[in-house]
């Protein structure tokens, strides 16, 4: 009797623990998706700033789908104090509403005189 209330009492918390397991894997999985979908973003902005000399301007936004679900991305870019350089921020979020609270967010510096990334060279 003494065993059977042991597992009784046992039994809930494993399974509580089990359930924040899960939670935590799914939060880890988001949050790499959300960073894939950032990192895809900021690849496209290069691409796309080489091929046609624009660099984007203020903010952008929109939705792409990975792994199966929509992916809500916000895109800011300014000018920074070092001439020559545009910061940009992309955050990325489940839903449209999370834009203030992005499960990912990415920042990075794109030169803006755009013919001087080109003559980098690549090893």
């Amino acid at each position: 009797m003494v065993a059977l209330a042991i597992v009784g009492l046992a039994l809930p918390a494993l399974m509580f623990a089990l359930q924040q397991q899960l939670d935590a894997t799914g939060y880890l999985r988001d949050k790499s998706i959300a960073h894939a979908v950032a990192a895809n973003k900021l690849s496209e902005v290069r691409i796309i700033a080489l091929a046609t000399g624009v660099l984007p301007e203020d903010r952008e936004s929109g939705v792409v789908t990975m792994a199966e679900r929509e992916w809500h991305w916000w895109m800011r870019s300014e000018p920074t104090e070092v001439p020559l350089f545009l910061r940009l921020e992309i955050d990325v979020a489940l839903a449209q509403e999370d834009e203030r609270s992005p499960l990912y967010s990415l920042v990075a510096f794109l030169p803006t005189d755009l013919e001087a990334e080109l003559e980098v060279p690549v090893e």
